[in-house]
């Protein structure tokens, strides 16, 4: 897939504007970019624990990768206003309705043979931290698609609150997943499930190492 110079252009100048924030206002680490691949379809897998992460997220990947675009998909509701639509757009998002939405499933499909995208598997976020269950969803999307997936684990962010100065957050890049074992497997539900949950196993390893880890049960 093809994106404009501009664009791309744009998107690294922002998400520079943005790291100026959250590196160098305050304290947010970054560990780990270097195995994000820098060509090819990536899939960067991320546990969801605050707002922040939509945008800290991918200043971290576009850092690494500068020029590039790292897309993600947004509740709808984002979208209402018709100018700060065109902005998130503008910056890789794009909107995805609640429940099973087909077209935006296909979109993260085709994004997924060449470019960088975001999800966070648990399909919500969990402001106390806690890790939640692997949707099945990406799991499936996994199997289809077979990107390199990259398991990411946010730290911190959840106890930000703008504006702030010198708040301590961060993110950390695992390597990347193996799933030959169950791209062998049939294409179904349980398969789908399996390969969730071995990316929620490696974004909670990630979450442990940085002492960060709360189990949901």
């Amino acid at each position: 897939m093809k994106v404009s110079l501009l664009r791309r252009c744009w998107v690294t100048f922002t998400i520079w504007v943005i790291g100026s924030y959250a590196s160098a206002i305050n304290r947010f680490q970054i560990k780990g970019a270097h195995k994000i691949p820098r060509s090819g379809g990536v899939l960067v897998a991320s546990n969801h624990i605050s707002a922040y992460d939509t945008i800290f997220l991918p200043w971290a990947v576009i850092r690494a990768n500068p020029l590039q675009m790292i897309w993600a998909p947004a509740k709808e509701e984002l979208f209402a206003n018709r100018f700060m639509g065109m902005v998130y757009r503008s910056w890789g998002a794009f909107p995805v309705r609640r429940g099973r939405d087909v077209r935006a499933g296909k979109h993260i499909n085709e994004l997924l043979i060449d470019q960088k995208v975001m999800l966070f598997p648990e399909g919500t976020r969990h402001k106390d931290g806690v890790l939640g269950k692997g949707n099945r969803g990406v799991g499936k999307i996994i199997y289809d698609t077979r990107p390199q997936v990259i398991p990411a684990a946010m730290t911190g962010v959840n106890r930000w609150r703008f504006p702030s100065l010198g708040a301590e957050g961060g993110v950390s890049f695992g390597d990347a997943l193996d799933f030959q074992d169950l791209y062998a497997l049939d294409d179904c539900k349980e398969t789908h499930q399996l390969i969730a949950n071995r990316v929620m196993e490696a974004i909670a390893a990630l979450l442990k190492a940085e002492g960060s880890y709360i189990d949901a049960g």
